[in-house]
């Protein structure tokens, strides 16, 4: 849920600038891409500088636990530098969106077995609270990295406007 606070938090930033008519980002997806950006190497940082609270996250099931925290940790670095240039932006979201989908089971053996980790709640809840966050980051991701394109104005005749092309 922290993820999603912050993806809320700078994307709303994001949009001061170009609301005081200073230059910025013009459009959501810019925006949107821009937070997901910085939550993301905020997070991926977090993952290095602290792995022990990631570490507590890992199923059993899975081996190499410091390696693999690491691992993520450096992903989600690597997904956000990807969303920030033009040429990478689709290759990096895709695999930001996939990323997503394979650390579900994490959160989902999380909020089956309740979790006790330093900076984190110890209520069972809000582990469950968070599992129907991760679709949203899905499309929060393939939206910024220009997967999906809503709302699609579309003209008279039923074309995208050339806006949206």
């Amino acid at each position: 849920m922290l993820f999603v606070a912050l993806l809320l938090v700078f994307s709303l930033l994001a949009a001061v600038p170009v609301r005081l008519g200073l230059p910025g980002p013009t459009s959501w997806p810019k925006r949107m891409r821009l937070a997901l950006a910085l939550a993301l190497l905020l997070i991926g940082a977090d993952h290095w500088l602290t792995p022990a609270r990631y570490l507590a996250m890992m199923p059993p099931y899975l081996p190499w636990h410091l390696e693999l925290v690491l691992l993520t940790g450096a992903c989600e670095i690597a997904g956000a530098l990807g969303l920030l240039w033009p040429r990478t932006r689709r290759l990096a979201g895709g695999l930001l969106a996939l990323y997503f989908v394979c650390v579900f089971p994490a959160n989902l053996h999380n909020a089956l077995h309740g979790l006790q980790v330093d900076g984190l709640p110890s209520v069972q809840w809000y582990y469950w609270l968070r599992l129907p966050f991760q679709p949203l980051i899905i499309l929060w991701t393939l939206y910024a990295a220009e997967w999906l394109h809503w709302p699609q104005p579309f003209s008279s005749r039923g074309e995208r406007s050339p806006a949206h092309r």
